[in-house]
């Protein structure tokens, strides 16, 4: 069965938005207070398993109600109105960052943006970019969800049906493709920044957590005889210490064994290492028992994540734009602290403020689907 839906999906994307803003700032002191400096994985994690457990919800109602070919159809229409989005963002980003590198006159922004490809070659770059083998900087998890999306259709009816089935291929599939270093071609001879051949784990789950039955507790209950619980929050507490220390080179030399010390920048994000992948599992884990859905989302400030959560491409689309505005303010300003505080709070009140205005128009148009089933308020929203 699916679930209803969960308003902590909705708080929690709307949080790994703001992280996500937050971290594509260059030198943004807000971005201490990510997930990333707490453990081994990031707000990447928190989006990509988010988006596939939205996706099942959504899509898996269609093709119980209408037909998996429905469903299917559905689908390929959103990834292909993703794609469009893509290549859209990718023009305004690109006039963005060219117009702030006319400002600014002590850095070259589009190099650092990974633009230099474009402007040293453009014919390649738009063709390779229209092929998603050319992303700019801070756009590549939108490539990422399109891909996930357009193979769901091809495990969506084994998926709702025998879901420990498509995990564990899933998982066969996630180790066969780092074994093999699998991968999508990038502009550069590499392959890309997320491989979607190791992150389609993370959706996977996702998706099948949106099949479980929600047996979580009314109220968080610790229960330290668990040995799951125990583990997860020992393995959080060790990635925790870890990531701190790496802030301090002189104490990750003197307290970390030098084995270690030499493993850690090797997890790969591209790939999903493992460390990243059980340090997300354990957090998500830890996470649903200690905060369970008893209404503690309906305070104001958790009320504005939500609704962002619900808007969750736009307000992605326009965090990608914000990033490299802020960094021109900031650079513009001199680097200080007060610049770099006002322009990372200002860009979350901008995508809170761009929400609640989707947020108010949909309501002035919902007389248009009156007629609509009592269901339907649950398709239109975002996967």
């Amino acid at each position: 069965m699916l679930n209803a839906r969960d308003s902590r999906v909705d708080f929690f994307r709307g949080l790994a938005l703001i992280f996500i803003f937050w971290d594509h700032i260059p030198n943004n002191p807000l971005a201490l207070l990510t997930v990333r400096n707490f453990g081994f994985s990031d707000a990447t994690e928190i989006f990509v398993f988010l988006a596939g457990y939205a996706a099942l919800l959504a899509y898996g109602k269609i093709a119980r109600r209408d037909g998996f070919l429905a469903a299917s159809l559905k689908i390929w229409h959103r990834a292909w109105v993703l794609y469009v989005v893509h290549i859209f963002l990718a023009c305004v980003l690109m006039g963005l960052v060219f117009y702030a590198n006319s400002q600014v006159e002590t850095r070259d922004m589009a190099q650092e943006m990974g633009l230099q490809y474009f402007l040293t070659n453009p014919q390649m770059a738009l063709t390779d970019g229209l092929m998603l083998r050319f992303k700019p900087y801070l756009m590549d998890p939108l490539p990422l969800y399109i891909m996930l999306l357009t193979v769901l259709p091809l495990v969506l009816p084994t998926l709702l049906r025998a879901p420990h089935y498509v995990v564990a291929t899933s998982i066969s599939f996630y180790l066969v493709a780092r074994w093999f270093e699998w991968n999508l071609p990038n502009h550069d001879g590499g392959g890309w920044y997320f491989n979607p051949m190791a992150w389609q784990l993370l959706f996977i789950l996702g998706g099948a957590a949106a099949l479980h039955p929600n047996k979580t507790p009314a109220t968080p209950r610790l229960q330290p005889q668990r040995p799951l619980f125990i583990a997860a929050v020992l393995y959080l507490l060790i990635a925790g210490a870890l990531a701190i220390a790496g802030h301090w080179p002189a104490v990750r030399v003197a307290f970390i064994p030098a084995p270690l010390n030499d493993w850690l920048p090797t997890m790969s994000k591209t790939n999903l290492s493992p460390p990243r992948l059980l340090h997300f599992l354990a957090l998500a884990y830890v996470v649903a028992r200690l905060l369970p859905d008893s209404g503690w989302t309906r305070n104001w400030f958790a009320q504005q994540a939500c609704r962002m959560g619900r808007y969750s491409l736009v307000v992605f689309c326009l965090g990608v734009l914000l990033a490299p505005i802020a960094d021109m303010f900031n650079s513009l300003a001199g680097e200080t602290l007060w610049m770099r505080l006002i322009s990372a709070f200002s860009g979350v009140v901008v995508m809170v403020a761009l929400a609640a205005w989707l947020d108010l128009y949909k309501r002035w148009t919902r007389p248009l689907f009156i007629s609509a089933p009592a269901h339907q308020d649950d398709i239109r929203r975002e996967p």
